[in-house]
């Protein structure tokens, strides 16, 4: 049986999820607008990822018999500056959300519930995985560039790194 604690922070976890996926679209949208295919298809991909880690959670909560509170989603942010700007925010965004995975991790480890700390296992593998990714591709942004041939490499990069975690 889940704590009211664990149930709390699962059900705003979804949320997070939810709202993630929306932010991800969004930066989706902001790309393929100014012809960066490469990074829109790996953000909308990722978008469809966090969803994804959204609908698990709420598989785990009805799993125990506990139905699922949404909440409203705000508007993600659809202006940007630029390609770095973008990966910048979502390796923060990133980070944000392993935080909030390591705290419910923490809950589950002070309320002894095995069940929830064996489930969230896969969230912090995920979350260092897409931290490790996100900074990885920050990265070559600020090698190649991000000024006009360089911009064009750092988008065929992401669009090799899109297609590559479709195979």
């Amino acid at each position: 049986m889940l704590s009211k604690d664990i149930i709390k922070l699962l059900n705003e976890q979804v949320n997070k999820e939810m709202n993630s996926s929306n932010l991800y679209m969004s930066m989706s949208s902001w790309c393929y607008t100014h012809s960066l295919d490469g990074a829109g298809l790996f953000l909308f991909d990722h978008a469809a990822e966090e969803y994804e880690h959204a609908k698990k959670l709420i598989i785990f909560l009805n799993e125990n018999n506990v139905p699922v509170q949404l909440t409203s989603i705000s508007a993600p942010e659809h202006k940007f500056e630029g390609l770095t700007q973008i990966f910048q925010k979502a390796y923060e965004h990133e980070q944000h959300i392993s935080e909030s995975i390591n705290n419910i991790v923490d809950h589950a480890i002070k309320g002894k519930d095995h069940a929830t700390f064996n489930f969230l296992q896969w969230y912090v593998s995920e979350q260092h995985e897409e931290e490790v990714l996100f900074k990885d591709i920050l990265d070559k942004i600020e090698l190649i560039g991000n000024e006009n041939h360089g911009l064009y490499l750092a988008d065929q990069y992401i669009k090799g790194i899109a297609k590559s975690r479709k195979s």
